[in-house]
Parts: structure tokens; C-alpha cells; sequence
């Protein structure tokens, strides 16, 4: 691994070397290699790739995203060329970047979950994030990430399939996040990353229908930054995995927000879209602010808010 800023900024997530504790949200950051001409992906703490499916998928049709007030909504439908497209043209051109590699992988089954944690249990792929904001198709379209029982299902088939640390993914779109935290953990997850996105609807009042063809879509950007700083401060104190914490960051000082609220790494999305070397730079500012403050390490504020 790259030695970046004296090591000050490294973190070891679930035993994996991250040079920064920055990483990118799936889905807002494609495969990495889209953005190797604006920054230096050897200067981002992990990358995580969009969600990746066991075979191909074409996504939602007609209108995919549209912006907001303070963020943005899309429904993309999780499109991506599949497990074997990504492991025969993509991972290999990731893995000269001294970068770790995150998958984020989902599915509409507890089985096709675990069948593509399996086919990417490879060196070079050295975390998977679990999305589990998608439909049991298996039971009638519950989503797993609504359902503690489903949710813990998942964990468990993912945990047995892979060799890789495992990061469950949780959605907001839920009465008791903590409830669902705890079970991913008791199910066997080695961290969490959250928020995934909340969900919302526009209409254009001129032709009176829903904006997106999907009709519904996922709200990001810094609109939602208050409800997951508030998630993540919860669930920092009751659980006994690392956090990465996520949703709206778009600066150093919002990433800052996160780790004190408990998170040990965080993910930068949206930001992504108006600024494509954020991820570098909130590294960057992360540092002067612990000059400033003489923090030795970065580890050494994770949960200071709440922390005696």
C-alpha cells in the first residue's frame, strides 16, 4: 500500500489497508477506471464499484435520474454487464491501481446473493458490500433491506460464500435502523456502511406524470446528510463493528461530521457528479483539520461526539 500523508489517514477496516479512510459510493463512482483522468485513484482509501449483479443487467427504462432541491434523484436500476464481464475486462486493469477494491453486489434471491459472492471470491477483490435495498422476489418483493430476518438471511449466505470481508449496506427506508444493525451483526457482517438512499417521487406539474419511468427513485446529496450523521451516531453505540458512514458528504468538514458521529471510513457519492476528485480532496482537508486540532491519527475521533 501507498504510504499517504505519513500514514496518518490510514485505516484498517475488517483487516484491509485503506490509505485513507475515504471511499466512493457505489453506483456514483461506476468502476473507478471512469475517473482515473481527474484523480489519483492510488490517493482514494478503497474503491467501490457499482452494483454488480450475477449476469447482466439493462436497468430501468426511460428517465433515469433528476435533480432536486440539495441532491438528487435517480433510478438507474442497478445496471452493470454482470460478474463475468467485471472479472474478465475489469478487475484486472483495477488491480494495478495499490488501491483495495470493494464490490458492491446484489440480487433478488438469498441463493443469487450468495452466487455472486462466490464467483467473486478472487484475488483482487478484497471487501464485498452487500446492497440488500432490493426486492425478495422469492417473497412476493419484500424488501430485504426492510426485513431484519431477510436481512440476516442474506448476511448468512454471503458470510458462508465468500472469504472476503463482508459490509452489509443499510437502507433508511426503515422504523428501527438500529434493530437492523444489530441483526446484520448478529448474523456475522464484519462492517456497515450506511445510509443507502432514502426514497422519493417527483411530478412534473406540466405534463402531471412522474418524472422518472420508474415512477420512484433514490434521494442522495446533502439533503439527506442530517438524517444519516443522525443513523450513524445511533448505531455507532450499539453495535461492535466498524461503520462506514455515507449520504450527502460533500466536503472535508461533512466527512469530518461522520467520523465523529462514529464511523471509521466514509463514502463519497454524489459529490462525484459536480466535483470528480472530491474523494482526494477530502482527504486532503481531513489532514489540515488534524493539524489544526493535533490529531495524530484519524482513528483517534471516531465517535468523539458521543465518547467520553
Amino acid at each position: 500500500m501507498v504510504n499517504l500523508y505519513d500514514g496518518r489517514l490510514a485505516v484498517n477496516l475488517c483487516g484491509v489497508e485503506w490509505a485513507t479512510p475515504v471511499t466512493t459510493g457505489s453506483g456514483t463512482f461506476g468502476f473507478g477506471l471512469e475517473f482515473k483522468d481527474f484523480l489519483d485513484l492510488h490517493k482514494v482509501g478503497a474503491i467501490t464499484v457499482k452494483g454488480t449483479s450475477l449476469l447482466p443487467n439493462p436497468g430501468n427504462k426511460g428517465q433515469r435520474a433528476v435533480e432536486t432541491p440539495a441532491g438528487m434523484l435517480n433510478s438507474i436500476g442497478l445496471e452493470n454487464p454482470g460478474s463475468e464481464y467485471f472479472l474478465q475486462n475489469t478487475l484486472p486493469l483495477l488491480q494495478q491501481y495499490d488501491t483495495p477494491v470493494i464490490v458492491n453486489i446484489y440480487g433478488h434471491s438469498v441463493e443469487e446473493y450468495a452466487a455472486v459472492a462466490k464467483k467473486l471470491d478472487v484475488d483482487g477483490v478484497d471487501m464485498v458490500e452487500i446492497n440488500i435495498s432490493c426486492p425478495n422476489v422469492k417473497e412476493g418483493g419484500l424488501v430485504f433491506g426492510t426485513d431484519p430476518v431477510a436481512a440476516a438471511q442474506v448476511v448468512r449466505a454471503v458470510k458462508e460464500a465468500t472469504s472476503k470481508p463482508v459490509i452489509t449496506k443499510l437502507s433508511p427506508n426503515v422504523t428501527d435502523i438500529v434493530g437492523m444493525a444489530l441483526a446484520v451483526e448478529d448474523a456475522g457482517t464484519d462492517a456497515i456502511s450506511m445510509i443507502n438512499t432514502l426514497v422519493g417521487t417527483k411530478i412534473d406539474i406540466e405534463t402531471q406524470k412522474p418524472v422518472l419511468g420508474n415512477v420512484v427513485g433514490g434521494l442522495s446529496g446533502p439533503c439527506i446528510r442530517p438524517v444519516a450523521v443522525r443513523m450513524v451516531y445511533q448505531v455507532a453505540q450499539r453495535v461492535h463493528v466498524p461503520i462506514i458512514g455515507m449520504g450527502g458528504i460533500m466536503n472535508w468538514q461533512d466527512a469530518i461530521e461522520f467520523i465523529l458521529a462514529g464511523a471509521s471510513g466514509v463514502a463519497v457519492g454524489t459529490a462525484n457528479f459536480v466535483q470528480p476528485d472530491i474523494a482526494e480532496r477530502i482527504a486532503e482537508g481531513m489532514l489540515a483539520y488534524m493539524d489544526r486540532k493535533g490529531i495524530k491519527n484519524i482513528s483517534e475521533i471516531v465517535g468523539a461526539a458521543w465518547k467520553d
